[in-house]
């Protein structure tokens, strides 16, 4: 490892920066990957294919059949704040994204705890993905093997968790050496997970359409239509579970020192990678609710032991026993592609929050030869694991809850970075009309929305019913969670506040620093 000795003095808003340009690198390596590059990690990082079959079943439980217009829906504002995203890198391309332009915008104390709200989610999803990385191996060795004995070992609480960290090992590992090995294993990945989704929705249909399907229903233009859901609560979980669908197509722009062109590649692959997963996430739906229904019987998506994993239930009855096979794989494979493109994000906040004085120095580590944010990352893999195997062992239920509680930190840190982007452009308002609606009146929009839904979401979890039904002195195991770790961050802030005054006194990173990687 390399310890970067160019961590920013309080001298100035630009101290500590290069001579040539005012800027300087970090130390990641640029140029790593270009446009499909970028597209394909963010895709990976969504990861489609889990994201489905975990998703499917829950969004019809909420909104019936109008599942489809709700994955619509949670586009929406995930496109208006993409925009944020790609107005702010153009401006400021620097791998801290949400962190440092909030920190611009608003000054080191919001911003600090948007960094902290982003490296928390990342956390809980890292956790999760390799939970069911872990659970479809064991499927996907048992179907290939006709071994019911070998399915069942992922009910094993203990070859479960050690199965689980073994692959939290392996994707770290991977990460660690560097965007170009990344790069690599994601074309494929992502490849075969699209392309067998494909297949999966093509053969729905045409089982659906040929009345070869119990429980098929013809497609309707209303199931796009979200105002028929059945009450506004209804409309906003099922838009809560949208949002999680798209989340992490921001590891585009976390990349951004790492691509080609890092003004304004990121930006294109971040909106290139919202099209293929609306557009994947819209066919498959309709092919879904087309071969299945929303009944509570058979095959239906009102089904518990259907919509507890979709792919699971349906990959025999629309593909067959062999081909089935390949969905298997395909969940699979999403999720741990997932699982070693998230490691992005959180790894380079991590080493921006540092080189910013906002974190220790250690984290400012790069490795010499991968040249990648080591220490960031090799803490980002044992934290998940630690905080997986804890959850598992505390109760399922919590695990599921803190997914749940997930929901919170995405609107709160999304929201902030469509507001800072908002104020930090105020005065280019006047100057022109796509100035005045890419970036004010749009990114102001989508951040309005994702509060919303936070400020109802908040509401509907403080209920005992909301997520697995388990409450803490009354009120709703999800809102305790949810609130309880973004206060956590409000604590580990006081505490940095001791240990890095420089940072809270907005003498270390202001509007006018700037950006910590050489323009193209």
């Amino acid at each position: 490892m390399v310890q970067l000795d160019s961590r920013p003095k309080v001298a100035g808003p630009a101290a500590g920066a290069d001579a040539k340009d005012g800027v300087r690198s970090k130390g990641l390596n640029s140029n790593s990957v270009g446009l499909l590059g970028n597209s394909v990690i963010g895709v990976s990082t969504v990861a489609p294919v889990y994201c489905l079959t975990t998703t499917l079943g829950t969004t019809v439980a909420a909104v019936g059949l109008q599942m489809p217009a709700l994955f619509l829906a949670g586009f929406l504002p995930m496109m208006l704040v993409a925009f944020a995203y790609r107005e702010l890198n153009k401006a400021v391309p620097d791998s801290g994204t949400s962190f440092t332009w909030t920190v611009k915008a608003f000054g080191p104390h919001v911003g600090w705890m948007c960094g902290w709200g982003l490296v928390v989610a990342t956390i809980i999803v890292l956790s999760n993905l390799a939970g069911v990385a872990t659970e479809y191996f064991y499927l996907l060795l048992g179907e290939a093997t006709g071994s019911e004995w070998i399915t069942g070992l992922n009910d094993d609480k203990l070859v479960h968790v050690l199965t689980c960290l073994a692959l939290i090992a392996v994707a770290t590992a991977i990460s660690y050496r560097g965007m170009t090995a990344t790069k690599g294993v994601q074309y494929a990945l992502v490849g075969l997970q699209l392309t067998v989704l494909g297949i999966f929705a093509v053969m729905a249909i045409g089982k659906a359409v040929a009345g070869d399907a119990p429980g098929s229903l013809d497609f309707s233009w209303s199931w796009l239509d979200p105002f028929q859901a059945s009450s506004f609560s209804s409309f906003v979980a099922g838009l809560s579970l949208s949002l999680f669908m798209y989340w992490g197509w921001d590891a585009c722009l976390s990349a951004n020192e790492e691509t080609g062109g890092s003004e304004k590649t990121p930006g294109r692959a971040a909106l290139l990678a919202m099209v293929v997963l609306v557009g994947s996430y819209l066919f498959t739906a309709v092919a879904v609710q087309m071969y299945a229904g929303v009944g509570s019987t058979g095959t239906g998506l009102g089904n518990p032991e259907t919509s507890s994993n979709v792919f699971a239930a349906l990959a025999g009855p629309v593909m067959g026993p062999t081909l089935g096979i390949l969905l298997f794989v395909a969940v699979l494979a999403s999720a741990a592609a997932s699982l070693q493109t998230t490691f992005i994000p959180v790894s380079r906040t991590v080493l921006a929050m540092s080189v910013y004085e906002a974190l220790p120095p250690s984290f400012t580590e790069v490795n010499e030869k991968y040249r990648t944010p080591g220490r960031a990352i090799v803490t980002a893999g044992v934290g998940t694991g630690v905080f997986y195997t804890v959850m598992t062992l505390i109760s399922e239920n919590v695990l599921s809850d803190t997914i749940a509680a997930l929901t919170l930190m995405i609107c709160f840190y999304y929201s902030l970075t469509a507001f800072a982007c908002a104020w930090y452009f105020r005065r280019d308002f006047g100057r022109s009309v796509r100035d005045a609606l890419l970036k004010v009146v749009f990114p102001l929009l989508g951040g309005l929305t994702l509060a919303g839904i936070f400020a109802q979401s908040l509401r509907d979890m403080v209920s005992p019913d909301y997520g697995q039904g388990s409450s803490v002195f009354g009120i709703g195991s999800v809102f305790v969670i949810g609130v309880g770790v973004l206060a956590l961050g409000l604590v580990v802030m006081a505490v940095m506040m001791r240990r890095s005054p420089a940072f809270f006194r907005g003498e270390v990173l202001t509007r006018e620093t700037p950006a910590l990687v050489l323009p193209e």
